[in-house]
């Protein structure tokens, strides 16, 4: 299953021929080369690595990696496996992939990491409805007793607690491709993705 990757611009509006206002979040989706084809004789399985946004500054090992194929080093590398040879053997290794691999209208699934919040209460973090408001209640936000002290003396197993929030690897999927701009590597997709904006994503065709 081919996929790109792709880095996340922002969110615009895109208005139909009848007026009606579709909200979607921007992508630039390349250019992504080809870097490495593996198969199930090398590696057991068969994939295709593919690099985005290249980068001047690498160590020993990873610049060499890029050199063998005649290749700038990359900022992101990602795995696409397929079920098969026939799969890969239409790509060569430094081809570029452009956003055209997809259609508009097409669903496709988007990978990336939620936004980064740091600590969090409880109350955020899980939706706990917190304490009584009025009445001198000196505990709103609080975490209040966790656990039992007599037995198990201890608090059980996913006991939900304050800590830290987002930075979660999610998967969108059912997103709709409405427009593409192939010269520009820019995907328009209807509602939104994770992560901030400049985050990176991986896009995947809908199985």
């Amino acid at each position: 299953m081919i996929g790109l990757l792709a880095r996340k611009v922002g969110m615009a509006q895109i208005y139909t021929e009848t007026g009606k206002v579709i909200p979607v979040t921007v992508v630039k989706a390349g250019p992504c080369y080809v870097v490495q084809k593996k198969d199930h004789k090398t590696d057991g399985y068969y994939a295709l690595q593919i690099g985005f946004e290249t980068k001047p500054k690498t160590n020993k090992p990873y610049a060499g990696h890029f050199k063998k194929r005649n290749l700038e080093p990359m900022r992101v590398l990602n795995e696409f496996r397929f079920k098969d040879a026939t799969s890969i053997e239409e790509f060569a290794v430094g081809q570029e992939i452009k956003p055209d691999v997809f259609s508009e209208g097409e669903k496709i699934s988007v990978t990336g990491y939620t936004k980064g919040r740091g600590f969090t209460g409880g109350m955020k973090r899980w939706g706990w409805h917190g304490g009584p408001a009025t009445h001198g209640s000196m505990s709103h936000r609080r975490i209040g007793s966790v656990g039992s002290g007599t037995s198990p003396g201890r608090p059980l197993k996913g006991r939900t607690l304050p800590g830290h929030y987002g930075m979660e690897k999610v998967t969108i999927k059912n997103l709709r491709i409405v427009k593409i701009e192939p010269e520009k590597y820019l995907l328009y997709i209807k509602g939104a993705v994770p992560g901030s904006n400049y985050t990176s994503l991986v896009i995947r065709k809908q199985q």
